[in-house]
């Protein structure tokens, strides 16, 4: 999810608007602190625009992790 979320520079604030899930909860499941339902990873993929299988694949051996974004919010591109 987070390297979706970064490919597409949202915010974790964006995507939680996008999605209509708390940002909290965004962070807690990109820091593997919850495990979110069905419902709430299908909202995430419909908002990142992605299957939902796409958001439980690992990086491929020898590819970096996600990094982080820059604090604050991101513009939305059109």
């Amino acid at each position: 999810m987070k390297k979706q979320r970064g490919l597409k520079g949202l915010s974790q604030e964006r995507l939680s608007f996008e999605s209509g899930l708390e940002r909290v909860a965004i962070s807690q499941i990109e820091r593997k602190r919850i495990n979110p339902g069905i419902d709430s990873v299908g909202r995430i993929a419909q908002a990142l625009g992605v299957p939902i299988a796409e958001l439980f694949e690992e990086p491929a051996e020898g590819e970096a992790r996600p990094a982080n974004l820059r604090p604050g919010r991101r513009a939305v591109k059109d």
